[in-house]
């Protein structure tokens, strides 16, 4: 059974940043195809970037070149930097494992763990 916790969501105004962390269970962060998931008010989930285990990161066309996906092994801890975050980038952020289909891993991937979420607000 895989745990994910996350954390640092909050409030911000458009342009600013937010860096979400997500605390799994051991040895998540190096064994797994690890993602980034989304939902926007009245919206389906949604991919925003993955990373597998060697490092290699996938983003959804509308956060790339202002998200950042980043984890550490060691920590088993999973992070997201969000830069020029926009009102549509508000919604519950989700941690998921367990991505791999055939050896890949890519944030449009189905994965079979998810956490809580965490709220990020982007107000204009």
């Amino acid at each position: 059974q895989v745990e994910l916790v996350e954390s640092g969501g909050g409030s911000v105004q458009a342009g600013g940043s937010l860096r979400l962390s997500c605390a799994a269970s051991e040895n998540t962060a190096s064994t797994s195809c690890m993602a980034w998931l989304r939902q926007g008010p009245g919206k389906e989930h949604e991919g925003v970037a993955s990373i597998d285990t060697e490092g290699l990161t996938t983003y959804a066309d509308s956060v790339k070149g202002r998200f950042a996906i980043s984890k550490d092994n060691a920590t088993n801890t999973l992070y997201l930097e969000m830069n020029s975050l926009t009102v549509e980038d508000t919604g519950m952020y989700f941690c998921a494992a367990d991505g791999w289909i055939r050896g890949y891993c890519a944030y449009s991937n189905t994965f079979g763990y998810w956490g809580q979420g965490t709220q990020v607000t982007v107000s204009s």
